[in-house]
């Protein structure tokens, strides 16, 4: 299933893809006749929280509600939403830095040995066609598209093997980061976590969707011009290394999300005299395979 969040009444509401349109959960939920159809999630936490049994029971009312003569009157056009950020409250917003053999080689830096951590907070999350402000302390804001991993199931000390059983879906994000803040000190939390730095969406695509997740083609265009244009295969640590490296120090809960790297392409990776750092009106589209892909407008912080 596509997953995602929109807003309406100052709440987040959950929709579903299909070929007709984003199925309105909450108001078919609300019209159904059944008391099992009434007890189905409704927003995006509520399926993330309620794991299996929550997705199979929203498979089904999916299908069912789909099936009916009435189902027209449930289906949003996706166009006239105003969609939030398709994972709203993760508790814990995990990055690997340098995870692109070609991306490090473009930055002049050695491959790690060990996945590099750091870290972002909420305030970085954004939804599809938001506007993103660049701040006003930042001259050098950089675009990295990314694979974004969403934990499904508590996870501690787990195998490499069995890692990816532990993941719910994936989605795409936009890490953007301002390289002269990022850069001042040895830590990068500065230059990454600024206001709306982490637009992830516009889907959250569950796992069986999407496949294999070190084989998927990812891309970046700012403008319309290619930037970025790669592949998950080009990852230094798989996404199941990723997770299963990540469970060793500290417990994953649901809902974590788990940025893993961008490929070459960036801002930063250029000679100095062909860097040119977003601007405000620059649209910037972060595209993967199998998973849409999410357009933000840079605007100027007021």
């Amino acid at each position: 299933m596509k997953l995602l969040t929109f807003i309406e009444n100052e709440k987040y509401k959950l929709g579903v893809y299909t070929e007709e349109g984003i199925l309105d959960i909450g108001a078919a939920a609300a019209s159904a006749t059944a008391p099992g159809e009434r007890s189905i999630p409704i927003t995006i936490q509520q399926v993330i929280e309620g794991g299996d049994e929550a997705l199979a029971a929203l498979r089904a009312f999916v299908g069912t509600t789909m099936a009916s003569s009435d189902r027209g009157s449930y289906i949003r056009e996706q166009s006239a939403l105003t969609l939030g950020p398709c994972v709203t409250h993760p508790n814990k917003i995990i990055c690997v830095g340098l995870n692109y053999r070609k991306h490090a080689e473009e930055t002049n830096a050695a491959l790690p040995e060990y996945p590099i951590l750091f870290n972002k907070f909420n305030n970085t999350l954004a939804g599809d066609r938001e506007e993103i402000p660049l701040p006003r302390v930042s001259q050098k804001v950089d675009y990295e598209a990314e694979l974004v991993i969403v934990i499904g199931k508590k996870a501690k000390y787990i195998d490499k093997a069995d890692a990816l059983s532990y993941v719910l879906g994936y989605c795409n994000v936009n890490d953007l980061s301002a390289r002269d803040l990022q850069l001042r000190t040895q830590q990068w939390l500065t230059g990454k976590s600024c206001d709306k730095f982490s637009p992830i969406g516009p889907y959250l695509v569950t796992a069986d969707e999407v496949g294999d997740p070190n084989r998927l083609s990812i891309k970046c265009t700012v403008n319309g011009e290619v930037r970025q244009n790669s592949n998950t295969s080009d990852m230094i640590f798989s996404c199941e290394e990723i997770v299963s490296y990540i469970s060793q120090n500290m417990t994953l809960v649901p809902g974590d999300i788990i940025l893993t790297g961008t490929p070459e392409g960036v801002v930063l990776g250029q000679p100095p005299e062909r860097q040119v750092y977003l601007q405000a009106g620059d649209r910037v589209t972060v595209e993967i395979e199998k998973l849409g892909s999410i357009t933000n407008t840079m605007v100027n912080e007021v």
